[in-house]
């Protein structure tokens, strides 16, 4: 058996550049991690965009039902709708509107008047309740 003797000094030599090709290609990839994190990645939109409350969530709903309701009696007044399907799509519309009146209700803890967004916008309030006429 031959044995073939190698300086210490060559040996540590060879562990260190492993070491350092080790460290190099480590930084290497860290490097390249964070710069795939920073310019490739985008930001979801929602992340940054306001949280809205649950009673704002609910006015919304609120006056996403009215719009319906009226758009609803408009429609069937222009005879899209046969009258039993507009007497049903408005009684379900309208139970959907008292759910969710009941639960402003619920939590603003008063039945008071909450202004719809767009009435709100030309300064005038809308009671809570269902429109006259709808």
């Amino acid at each position: 058996m031959i044995e073939s003797w190698v300086p210490p000094a060559i040996m540590h030599s060879a562990a260190a550049i492993s070491i350092d090709t080790l460290a190099v290609v480590a930084c290497v990839a860290l490097t390249a991690a964070t710069l795939i994190f920073v310019f490739m990645i985008q930001p979801d939109p929602a992340d940054s965009a306001p949280h809205r409350s649950h009673l704002d969530q609910l006015m919304e709903r609120r006056d996403i039902i009215y719009d319906n309701l009226r758009d609803l009696k408009f429609e069937y007044r222009t005879g899209k709708f046969a009258e039993e399907d507009y007497e049903q799509m408005k009684q379900t519309l309208e139970a959907e509107a008292a759910l969710v009146l009941a639960e402003i209700e619920r939590v603003t803890e008063s039945p008071g008047m909450l202004p719809r967004s767009d009435a709100a916008v030309r300064g005038r309030a809308i009671p809570a309740g269902p429109r006259a006429g709808n």
